[in-house]
């Protein structure tokens, strides 16, 4: 790891089923849960939940990066930002940018800023956070 290494983790499709699923039980608003709120609402069609958009996007940086490294956890994240709406079949592709790498007082980790942002099949930036990264040394 190397502070500005950059990277694509991959892509993943938001399929109807899950986006449907994960509002139900998590972010129950209208225009996450019926198309035609969606329609009639600012985001414009039956949208996934932020919340479900940035799971996915942890999927792809659970296995396509942090299985890479020790992974110690993180003290949290900043700047998360959902950029655009994404829609029912959107194609995501997530990637990273290190920021910065510093070492720990504690001698078995270190600490990584990290960027991952996802972007649609259109190339839009829809979704955007930093993360402090702790990894084992």
């Amino acid at each position: 790891m190397t502070a500005g290494e950059q990277g694509s983790l991959g892509s993943i499709t938001v399929e109807r089923q899950a986006a449907l699923a994960f509002a139900a039980a998590y972010d129950p608003q209208p225009f996450h849960l019926n198309d035609e709120a969606g329609k009639a609402s600012p985001l414009g069609a039956l949208a996934a939940s932020g919340w479900h958009t940035a799971s996915l996007a942890m999927r792809l940086i659970a296995d396509n990066f942090l299985a890479r490294y020790k992974s110690m956890g993180s003290p949290g994240v900043r700047d998360l930002k959902w950029i655009k709406p994404v829609l029912i079949g959107d194609q995501l592709e997530t990637r990273y940018a290190i920021l910065g790498i510093r070492p720990s007082s504690r001698g078995d980790r270190g600490y990584a800023e990290v960027h991952f942002s996802a972007r649609n099949q259109t190339g839009d930036e829809v979704f955007s956070m930093t993360a402090t990264l702790i990894i084992g040394r």
